[in-house]
Parts: structure tokens; sequence; C-alpha cells
């Protein structure tokens, strides 16, 4: 078999299409369309340098749509990537809950689990299912204040 550019593009989409399988930000699987249309410019006999500009074309069009319009309908629905930590979940009600490999005392936020802190103060442990309130992130830590008495300060 020869190796034509054709079948060079081709291989490199087959690689980017494999590579997808590892990372699943659906990143690696435009760029492997973006090669196999590639590949399809190459048999047209476009030069290599044409070759270059359709993959850099095609990749300018088909990563932006990738992550804007494809990416979204396969994450889970109300989960928005990227704002954990930036305040987006200050004030809202979680529930503790103990971590099964080492018992450590936390709260999942977005699905990940982080370990707590009561605020103005070093409890870090709490009976798992105390309803907490989060206020912020010190570091990977949670800053939490007890829903119950936040509640009883709010009646006073």
């Amino acid at each position: 078999m020869e190796w034509t550019p054709a079948t060079l593009w081709l291989a490199a989409a087959l690689v980017l299409g494999l590579a997808e399988l590892t990372s699943g930000a659906l990143l690696l699987l435009a760029l492997a369309f973006a090669a196999a249309l590639t590949a399809a410019t190459a048999a047209l006999g476009l030069p290599f340098s044409g070759q270059l500009l359709a993959m850099g074309v095609l990749s300018g069009l088909l990563v932006p749509l990738t992550i804007k319009v494809i990416r979204p309908r396969f994450s889970p629905k109300g989960v928005a990537y990227g704002t954990t930590g930036s305040g987006a979940e200050q004030g809202r009600h979680y529930l503790t809950l103990d971590r099964e490999f080492d018992g450590a005392c936390g709260l999942k936020i977005n699905g990940d689990f982080y370990r707590l802190r009561v605020a103005d103060s070093t409890t870090t442990r709490l009976p798992p299912g105390t309803e907490v309130i989060f206020k912020e992130f010190d570091g990977t830590t949670a800053i939490v204040t007890l829903a119950s008495a936040t509640a009883s300060s709010q009646e006073q």
C-alpha cells in the first residue's frame, strides 16, 4: 500500500478519533473530523499548502461548533462546568456525608467531594445528613454554616 497524502490525513483522523476515547472533551473528535475532511481535499489533488489551509479553516470552524453546540448535549442537566468556586453555589443548602474510603466529612458540589469546615470555628466533622449552607471555598475546603443556626438567628 502506498501512503498518499489522503491516507496520511485519514490515519491522522483515526489517531485523533482514538485519542478522543481517553479525553471525552470532544475536542479531539472535532480535529479528527477536520483531518478526515482534509483527506477529501487531498484526494481532490490540492497541494500540501492548500491541505494545511483546509485543516486550519476546518479546525477553526469545527472546534468552536463542537464546544458550544455539541458538547453541552453530552453534559448532565443543571451542571455549569467551570463555575464551582466562582460563588455560583453560595447560599445553597447541602447535606453532609462521610466519604467511604477514608471517613472524611464533607459535601458534594457538582458531583465533586469537598471536605468542610464550619465558618468561624475549627470544626471539620459533622454527623452525616446535617444540613449546611455553603458559604465559600478556602482552597479546596468548603466553608459552611449550619442551616439550623442560620434559621434560629433569622428568627431573633
